[in-house]
């Protein structure tokens, strides 16, 4: 496994495993700030969630990075929260500096193996982000992966993957998260500047009407908007995949 190692500019930490690609980052006065425009876009799948059931269930991240993702759901959303991580420096690395909630489950494993021993229907908000420090493909991308993802997520719960790399492709790990989820329960937002693509899959997922998403973007960013959210802008980066209806 590769070393963590760190790097500092203008007041941001940033996570890396042994080269130039960047694994996370954390403003280092404003550690529930979510810095990264892919991990803000992350977040976007709680759009997919009723306002009124935000903080229910349980969050889980496979693939830990720096740790936002982590320390919003536990220390903002409040949601019983667990990490999976292989590896041991990068949780040493969170545990001294990036604030890793103590809350938190953590996890050191992998992430297939996992989800191969997790409680069907356990999870309500999954956030998978999953890159060795090759950054060339996600580690893990098969149909059978995503389709242990679909089991491990309760009825109407919400998965969003990182889709990045020099050698990925966005439209097959598109099409093989279609297969397991079905052509209805798939979206993508925008990428970013860095080429960072998020897709968001549902399970049994009822995509309310525009008035709806607007009202809970607007509740969003209300609520969490001085922590980098911009959801009513996240509305106009979204599109379905494989067949997916808009209202």
């Amino acid at each position: 496994l590769a070393p963590a190692t760190l790097s500092e500019h203008d007041g941001v930490r940033y996570l890396h495993l042994g080269s130039i690609w960047v694994q996370g980052a954390m403003r280092i006065r404003a550690p529930q700030v979510v810095e990264l425009d892919y991990i803000q876009r992350m977040l976007a799948s709680l759009l997919w969630l009723p306002t009124a059931e935000l903080g229910q269930g349980r969050a889980v991240q496979l693939g830990l990075g720096a740790g936002a993702l982590t320390r919003f759901c536990a220390r903002q959303l409040r949601m019983p929260t667990t990490a999976v991580e292989i590896n041991p420096q990068v949780v040493a690395a969170n545990t001294a500096m990036f604030h890793l909630p103590r809350e938190a489950e953590l996890v050191l494993g992998d992430a297939a193996d996992w989800l191969a021993q997790a409680e069907r229907a356990s999870v309500r908000l999954l956030h998978v982000d999953l890159y060795d420090e090759e950054a060339a493909a996600p580690v893990l991308d098969s149909v059978d992966f995503y389709r242990a993802c679909s089991a491990v997520l309760e009825a109407g719960g919400v998965m969003a993957v990182n889709l990045f790399g020099r050698d990925a492709s966005f439209a097959a790990s598109s099409e093989r998260i279609v297969a397991a989820f079905g052509s209805t329960q798939v979206w993508s937002l925008r990428p970013t500047r860095e080429g960072n693509t998020v897709v968001v899959a549902g399970r049994g997922v009822v995509v309310p009407g525009r008035d709806e998403l607007q009202a809970r973007a607007a509740a969003l960013e209300q609520r969490f908007g001085r922590l980098g959210l911009p959801a009513r802008k996240w509305l106009r980066m979204v599109r379905p995949l494989g067949g997916a209806p808009r209202r």
